[in-house]
């Protein structure tokens, strides 16, 4: 039985599930080949997705949403919320003249399901759930038959309340009551770190006492409605603003961390699942708690991974198992269409010459096989540099047109995750915080001394594997910076030409696609303000 299931709305995704074998074919990202971020499914991710099957599908599945994009509007399919009955819908529709099975299921199930299903615990084995994001914030159970129970909701919308906060001290933002920006959240966590410790002083317990409560963000409240608080406009590097991120940040994970100290106590592993799972310092605090023996959270825990939990959802409902086989570098393969290699010099890859690129400063696009399903880029659509000066982090960060508060992570061999940071555990999917213990480390050492690392086996990506052993035998570490390689504003780049583009465009001094390395003659172009006009 094959699976299709589509993720409407932002972040779409379509999803092919093998259920026979129980196993991921693939999950297109619509965001993946340069579209905007959080893109909802275009023309092109469907064709892409339908010309990899051989047949049409046995199931279509549709994840539910709402039209308007509020919770509570007009529901697509089964809409957002619910787990309980009613929450899913089966029937058959008509496809090209085939008839084939019909599923939906609330966005709410495909965060729970989704979860369960990429998790590496058996099946049988009970777990606790959280859901939090732009709406959801709540706990629940998942028993050895698969029955679900609600424990109970924390707060409303704890993803909004991060990204209004972000608004209401951004002098740039000025969108109306009822929309807020999907990037700003990411911003506030990277701002998180600037704050200073303490307790609240009289202005953030204010804010807190007024933000948290809330039911409704986008509904009910403008950022001109606090037109008189002290951080209206404020600017988002004031210290007096990222102090009031850093209190709120505590805050709302405190909220969530005596919810579960109370509820939570049958010592079940914890899944985490929602946009809020991308925040790698709740997510270390989690495992520090030592309420769970286990915290497990999926690449794809924001929407981009929402095809996929409707697909688990639906094999449940059909097969009975919710458990599936999966591998993160399960995106679009990619394309390499025509490109113009007059200013390059190609080389057959050889990960020495690479390096030794790389130490000499160089940075370097990096593209293998099939892009990386979720936000993070994990060595297929990477742009990678040497980890060693500040002036490399500056760089990065110039060439991604980003703010220069926003760190840039480290990729680093596994077996010496330990040698260079204090969490010497596996973290494949760049989803923690760790403690920056390697002083040579200056360009991936955030401000408070972390850094978001990703940790690489020869298992999991044996070319990237393969490089860092390389680095590490010229430099003595094992560790590059690793950022994604896109455009500012749009998901991983996934064409040549559109890579071309790019190297032109921002100064890079070559890339690797494959098995070659494409290096500028001469010296490489920069152009540093050419990526606007190109975006």
């Amino acid at each position: 039985m094959m699976i299709m299931s589509l993720k409407p709305g932002h972040d779409g995704a379509i999803a092919a599930l093998d259920a026979s074998s129980a196993e991921l074919v693939y999950s297109y990202e619509a965001e993946k080949d340069s579209f905007p971020r959080y893109s909802p499914l275009t023309p092109t991710t469907f064709l892409d997705a339908a010309g990899c099957l051989d047949a049409i599908p046995d199931v279509i599945a549709i994840g539910g949403w709402s039209k308007t994009g509020f919770a509570h509007g007009s529901p697509v399919a089964t809409g957002y919320r619910g787990i309980a009955a009613g929450s899913e819908v089966v029937g058959e529709k008509t496809i090209f003249g085939t008839r084939v099975h019909f599923y939906s299921s609330t966005h709410e199930r495909s965060h729970l399901w989704g979860s369960y299903g990429m998790s590496p615990f058996p099946t049988g084995m009970p777990c606790y759930a959280l859901i939090w994001e732009g709406v959801l914030a709540d706990f629940y159970e998942i028993g050895e038959r698969l029955q679900v129970a609600h424990l109970g909701k924390v707060m409303a919308t704890p993803g909004n309340k991060y990204a209004f906060l972000y608004a209401l001290a951004d002098p740039k933002f000025t969108l109306p009551k009822g929309q807020l920006r999907d990037e700003d959240p990411g911003k506030l966590m990277a701002l998180c770190a600037y704050g200073q410790p303490g307790s609240p002083d009289r202005d953030e317990q204010a804010l807190i006492e007024f933000l948290l409560p809330r039911d409704s963000i986008l509904l009910s409240l403008s950022k001109e409605d606090l037109r008189d608080s002290p951080y209206y406009n404020i600017g988002v590097t004031h210290q007096k603003f990222t102090n009031l991120a850093r209190r709120v940040s505590d805050a709302i994970f405190d909220s969530f961390h005596t919810f579960a100290k109370k509820n939570l106590t049958k010592g079940f592993p914890l899944l985490i699942a929602g946009g809020c799972g991308l925040n790698c310092e709740w997510n270390r605090r989690w495992i520090e708690t030592n309420l769970f023996p286990e915290v497990f959270i999926p690449p794809c825990t924001n929407d981009s991974g929402s095809a996929i939990g409707t697909a688990v959802d639906a094999m449940r409902h059909f097969t009975g198992n919710a458990k599936i086989k999966w591998n993160v570098y399960s995106g679009q393969p990619f394309v390499l269409d025509e490109i113009d290699r007059t200013e390059l010099e190609v080389h057959p890859l050889e990960y020495g010459q690479v390096a030794s690129a790389l130490l000499s400063d160089k940075v370097i696009g990096w593209v293998q096989g099939n892009c990386e399903i979720g936000p993070r880029a994990l060595g297929n659509r990477s742009i990678l540099a040497a980890p060693f000066s500040n002036a490399t982090h500056e760089r990065l960060n110039r060439i991604k047109n980003r703010e220069g508060f926003r760190p840039i992570a480290p990729v680093c061999l596994e077996q010496d995750v330990a040698l260079h940071f204090d969490l010497a555990r596996p973290s494949p999917y760049m989803l923690l915080f760790q403690k920056v213990l390697d002083s040579r480390l200056k360009a991936v050492t955030h401000v408070d001394g972390t850094a978001r690392a990703q940790t690489v086996s020869r298992e999991q990506n044996p070319r990237l594997f393969q490089l860092l052993t390389s680095f590490k035998a010229k430099s003595g570490v094992g560790v590059l910076c690793n950022t994604s390689l896109n455009f500012n504003g749009t998901g991983f780049i996934n064409r040549a030409s559109d890579l071309l583009t790019y190297a032109r465009a921002t100064g890079l001094d070559g890339f690797v696609i494959n098995d070659a390395f494409y290096l500028f003659k001469g010296t490489p172009p920069t152009a540093p303000n050419r990526q606007k006009e190109i975006v």
